[in-house]
């Protein structure tokens, strides 16, 4: 099979006969090139000799399933996307399929607009990761304000191209201050919802008793104090995306209640009688691990994976030691202009400092820091002396700068032996010296260490 160069290649899998043609008529009409199968089995001899860009199946069919498929179409072709429809939906079976890389998951019946606009967010999805994964330069920064260069940061930001294309969730992972929330708003705004709201939730910083109403609203009366009807969260961000920062700090109760609005695209406002419909992204984030929290009871595994369709680990400072000194500069450098001052140069000794210093509180260290040194400094200058004590005797330490002579000899005396497996012979030819001359070395060093002890 040859594909147009212009048209996006669909097989339709399904055993009902009117829902294939259906969904093949539709597709036509917008230009994607269709074709059926009416069983597993017959998907899969088509596509052991013919490509396809997404292979939408049904879940439940005779023989073999749509999950099945699914497997073999995720262990054998790296460039077609999938999406599962049924009319049996579960939250188990779309936990599965999407576990197991479902890209969507449609319900029967769903409207023509529902079919096309997941499938064409399948095509974009599928279209940037082939863009992305052909360019081997580096990638400029998603979002302004996003400062990194480093090979991890280009991973990342890889990462946000990709999931910008697609509505599915995202759980963005990662320690405390690496900049989870930067990360999710460049999702959010380099993605077809620009230009509608980004609403942030802390969801460990609201009480749990007001959560629900924060998220979902409340109408008047629902409870002491509501004097009137007012919107939540979900309905403020509509057509745009929220953001659920420390979601596992989220009690079980309001998981399943999340867990609906992921299923159901609906919420319920505290003390209506009815849901309503809401159009919004959801992103999450945490610093823990949720597979933990699973294993414990104290998150949802279904809930797991419906936020983790895509997931993006956001790395420590500890894994971007090359954009160190850039985000000292752009920090130090804007919070200069911020306070109508001469961006400070750095000292070489600083910058050595600055460098080597193990950032435990990541960037959001960096640019706490460098606030305080454009706030207590008042030289064009910043050297060693102007950054914390704790900061320059840890680098120091690191650095074995405050180790004698003789105590770095024997520790590099030590090494060598303990490369050779003690072989004093060895270790000399290694060192350069006589076997005379490191005996003599060795019990030198060990009658001064009696001494001091």
């Amino acid at each position: 099979m040859s594909k147009s160069k212009n048209k996006s290649s669909v097989l339709v899998v399904d055993d009902a006969p009117d829902t294939v043609e259906i969904i093949k008529r539709n597709l036509a009409s917008h230009g994607y090139e269709v074709y059926t199968a009416n069983s597993v089995d017959t998907a899969i001899e088509f596509l052991d000799i013919n490509s396809v860009d997404l292979v939408i199946t049904d879940l439940r069919m005779p023989k073999v399933s749509g999950l099945d498929l699914i497997r073999h179409v995720r262990a054998n072709m790296k460039d077609t996307e999938i999406i599962m429809i049924t009319g049996y939906a579960t939250i188990d079976s779309a936990v599965k399929a999407i576990k197991i890389g479902a890209e969507e998951y449609l319900s029967k019946p769903f409207t023509d607009e529902e079919l096309l606009n997941a499938v064409q967010s399948a095509i974009n999805k599928l279209r940037a990761r082939k863009t992305i994964d052909n360019d081997t330069g580096p990638i400029t920064a998603p979002l302004e304000g996003m400062i990194g260069e480093s090979s991890a940061m280009q991973t990342v930001y890889k990462a946000i191209f990709k999931a910008a294309t697609t509505m599915a969730t995202v759980l963005i992972t990662g320690e405390s201050g690496t900049g989870k929330e930067i990360v999710a708003r460049a999702i959010h705004y380099n993605s077809n919802r620009a230009s509608a709201p980004f609403v942030p939730v802390n969801c460990g910083g609201i009480p749990e008793g007001l959560l629900e109403s924060e998220l979902f609203g409340h109408v008047k009366g629902a409870f002491t104090g509501a004097i009137e009807s007012r919107a939540g969260f979900f309905q403020t961000a509509e057509g745009g995306t929220v953001f659920l920062d420390e979601i596992g700090e989220m009690s079980l109760a309001m998981q399943v209640k999340l867990l609906r609005v992921l299923q159901d695209k609906e919420i319920t406002m505290v003390g209506a009688g009815k849901s309503r419909k809401v159009d919004v992204r959801i992103l999450a984030a945490t610093n823990k691990e949720l597979r933990k929290l699973v294993s414990k009871g104290s998150f949802r595994e279904d809930l797991y994976f419906r936020l983790g369709v895509l997931t993006i680990d956001v790395p420590p400072i500890s894994e971007r030691e090359d954009d160190i000194l850039l985000l000292c500069q752009h920090n130090v450098t804007k919070f200069a202009k911020e306070s109508g001052k001469v961006p400070p140069r750095f000292t070489d000794r600083a910058l050595n400092i600055l460098k080597n210093y193990s950032w435990p509180g990541n960037v959001r260290e960096i640019e706490n820091l460098m606030q305080r040194l454009i706030v207590m400094t008042d030289n064009d200058v910043i050297d060693a002396p102007d950054l914390p004590s704790f900061m320059r005797l840890t680098v120091s330490k690191k650095s074995g700068l405050n180790k004698s002579l003789t105590q770095i000899e024997y520790e590099h005396i030590k090494n060598v032996l303990t490369s050779v497996d003690s072989n004093k012979t060895k270790a000399a030819e290694i060192l350069g010296i006589d076997r005379k001359t490191l005996r003599e070395k060795l019990k030198n060093y060990e009658n001064e260490n009696n001494k001091v002890n």
